[in-house]
């Protein structure tokens, strides 16, 4: 088996001999798409051309199967490549040589990307990539198109044409930057015909591409140049100094990890508010030894000014980052609070100059039919001794994020190593930004889900309505943190959500800060220090929260002689109304720093108003709750809006009805029973007692709860505050009174 130092080889023979032609094409994307110093999430594409049957004449015909718009390499199947015919592909060159105006930046170039859908091949409705004409024109069987990061750093070396002849010789070609589509296509056509011994090209500023008449050969050829790269690069980074003396060497010192996170849990709802006055943001934080080596260098000021190279990069991480200079190494324990507010005073100036900069680069390079300015802050920024924060629309955008700009500071690793690192020019990477057609990808995205942007704290998610209510808002778009006493509860509920909705595009790595769209932690909401050591995990998780639904609550059955003993009295109201109140006293501090509008929602119960025997711990407990809702309503207006679901008896799906309880209430109601019967008949028994009761007689489930939490959670009530929504099928003697 063929080994290398810089790049996986995952091709195996076997695995290979048992595919089709297109299922060959799938594997070999797969693997180039494992290795993330092969290619970028999202980035890339490759394609084979292939003999099929035409649907209409049964004759043979050459089609170009090739990796299309969206998808990511490592995931794709067969429905993210387009297939078109080779010929008709071909034949646009002469549409295109026959407008009037063309070039890589003429409406002819883009115009080109809309005939593409009348070559295509057997009715196949995935979109084709604007890269289509560069795997069409080279004249080879198959063609890989990747953005290793060896390979970029020799693109966007200043020096890049020599580099790349010394490196590979007559073997690969460099070829000047050109934005990828119709023009690029056949500049690559004109390459392969001029120089019959290449097999690959160095595109400037973007990446690799090769290609051979052997699927296998070029799957290899492409591990081979990357391979080859890196090696010259890694050679030259030694004879540089290595670690110690890369970029310009060490200016600032990491501070120490657990010092860092207490910086940034305190940082990150303040800067999430900052960054999120337009739309809201998810942070993801990324401060390994990489990332620490590069922001805290001498030369992080003039690379981050810089910007990034590979349009795959700057799509994600804008034309630049904002870079803040503040030494963190002399913060210590006692000086973390004054520490974090200088951090503030230094990051809003920062953030005033960032947008004022970017609204300068969009006028300077706005054409007359450029899209409307986008949100002008920061998608990344860098601060000395704490790392990298970035941001996105989800999770998974923002992940990704941090992984391209984590990318990015490896090409300038490289490039600076062998030469010195140039960006893109600003006018190129403004009309890769602002493409029309990248505008019109855009727009034909689906609209956001209700509750997007949203990260939501579950408090009792480990079971009963709080994993119905998380559930029922990762549905819309929300985040969720499943908060529960028991880890294990939280955790698992978390991971039903990760193993349905999945953790997006790339590949999520260890470590809080790398989660998904759901997250499980433990939390004793009777302990303020519980509670504030979560809220601070969620703010390195997600960079804050936006909205609290507490379900967890207890109730204690009297013993035989109807007593409630003291201590069981006293954690009655310590979890069903102190934990409501800590929770809420601790979030407030985060909301305000955030200075977003936030939700609470507290579970009261419909016998908070309805007295009764045996459970007098309980439902007095749930009417200081019902008051609480109120005393907080007033006490956290007008930023956050406080609620309250007040169910009726909820048998199914509840800790607190433990088969013992079922069985004692069943008993006191004097309803029929075996003592083997199964626990789910007991239950069903007694939900329906309960249910015939009301005037709905319809059993109450935790479903029928979180449809409530998810009103109140989102727009739809965005005028009510102070009020308890009673689920409970209609109980009358709990009506308002």
């Amino acid at each position: 088996m063929k080994t290398y130092k810089y790049v996986n080889n995952l091709w195996n023979d076997a695995e290979a001999a048992k595919l089709d032609p297109v299922g060959r094409l799938i594997y070999r994307s797969n693997k180039l798409g494992t290795d993330q110093r092969i290619t970028n999430t999202g980035g890339g594409n490759t394609s084979a051309k292939l003999a099929e049957t035409d649907p209409l004449t049964k004759k043979s015909v050459e089609v170009l199967w090739v990796k299309g718009s969206g998808g990511d390499l490592r995931t794709s199947t067969r429905e993210n490549f387009s297939s078109l015919y080779q010929d008709k592909l071909i034949s646009l060159q002469q549409v295109y040589a026959s407008a009037p105006q063309k070039g890589p930046k003429t409406p002819a170039e883009d115009e080109m990307v809309g005939m593409y859908n009348h070559c295509t091949f057997n009715l196949n409705p995935r979109a084709s990539s604007i890269d289509t004409p560069l795997h069409s024109f080279i004249p080879a069987k198959h063609v890989d198109h990747t953005h290793p990061n060896a390979a970029i750093s020799m693109a966007a070396a200043a020096n890049s044409v020599k580099l790349t002849k010394e490196i590979y010789g007559d073997e690969v070609v460099h070829t000047p930057w050109l934005r990828p589509g119709f023009e690029l296509g056949l500049e690559m056509q004109k390459i392969c015909k001029e120089n019959p011994k290449a097999i690959g090209i160095i595109m400037g500023q973007h990446g690799l591409i090769n290609w051979s008449d052997d699927d296998k050969e070029c799957y290899f050829r492409s591990l081979d140049l990357i391979e080859k790269a890196a090696q010259y690069i890694e050679e030259k980074y030694a004879q540089k100094g290595g670690d110690a003396a890369a970029f310009g060497g060490q200016l600032h010192a990491a501070l120490p990890e657990e010092l860092r996170r207490k910086v940034l849990a305190k940082l990150l709802p303040w800067l999430r508010g900052q960054v999120s006055q337009k739309k809201r943001f998810i942070a993801t934080l990324s401060d390994d030894e990489k990332v620490l080596r590069f922001v805290n260098s001498k030369d992080a000021p003039r690379l981050a000014e810089l910007g990034t190279s590979c349009p795959d990069h700057f799509l994600r991480t804008k034309i630049k980052p904002l870079y803040i200079a503040l030494d963190s190494s002399k913060c210590d324990e006692a000086s973390v609070d004054k520490h974090v507010e200088t951090l503030k005073q230094k990051l809003a100036e920062g953030l005033e100059q960032y947008r004022k900069d970017y609204a300068d680069y969009y006028n300077r390079c706005k054409r007359p039919n450029s899209p409307a300015m986008r949100d002008p802050n920061p998608t990344v920024i860098l601060i000395p001794g704490l790392g990298l924060i970035a941001w996105g629309k989800d999770k998974s955008e923002s992940r990704v994020t941090a992984e391209f700009y984590s990318c990015a500071i490896e090409v300038m690793r490289g490039s600076e190593a062998i030469d010195k690192y140039i960006a893109l020019p600003q006018q190129e990477a403004f009309d890769i930004e602002y493409w029309l057609l990248e505008e019109a990808k855009l727009q034909r995205m689906h609209a956001e889900k209700e509750l997007a942007r949203q990260i939501i704290v579950v408090i009792g998610a480990g079971s009963g309505i709080g994993k119905e209510v998380a559930h029922r808002l990762v549905k819309e778009g929300a985040h969720i943190v499943c908060v529960d006493l028991n880890a294990q509860g939280a955790q698992a509920t978390a991971k039903e959500i990760t193993d349905k909705y999945g953790l997006g595009i790339g590949v999520a790595g260890t470590g809080i800060s790398n989660c998904g769209p759901a997250i499980g932690l433990a939390c004793d909401i009777t302990n303020r220090t519980s509670v504030r050591a979560m809220l601070d995990q969620v703010a390195l998780a997600y960079g804050g929260f936006d909205s609290i639904a507490l379900t967890a609550g207890i109730f204690f059955s009297p013993d035989t002689t109807g007593h409630i003993p003291d201590d069981k009295w006293a954690l009655t109201f310590a979890i069903n109304v102190t934990g409501g109140y800590i929770v809420a006293d601790e979030a407030y501090k985060t909301w305000l720093e955030q200075g977003l509008s936030g939700n609470l929602v507290l579970t009261t119960s419909a016998n908070a108003v309805v007295a009764k025997k045996g459970s007098v711990a309980y439902d007095t407990s749930k009417a200081a709750a019902n008051h609480l809702v109120r005393e907080l309503a007033i006490e956290l207006s007008p930023l956050v809006r406080v609620n309250g679901v007040a169910p009726a008896t909820v048998v199914q799906g509840s800790a607190m009805f433990p088969r013992e309880r079922v069985i004692a209430s069943l008993a006191k109601y004097k309803i029929a029973y075996k003592d083997d019967e199964a626990t789910e008949s007991l239950t069903t028994k007694l939900a329906q007692f309960y249910a015939d009761r009301t005037l709905t007689k319809s059993p109450i489930t935790p479903a029928d709860q979180a449809e409530a939490f998810f009103l109140l959670l989102t727009k739809r009530l965005s005028k009510t505050t102070g009020q308890v929504i009673t689920v409970d099928g209609g109980l009358h003697e709990a009506f308002l009174r």
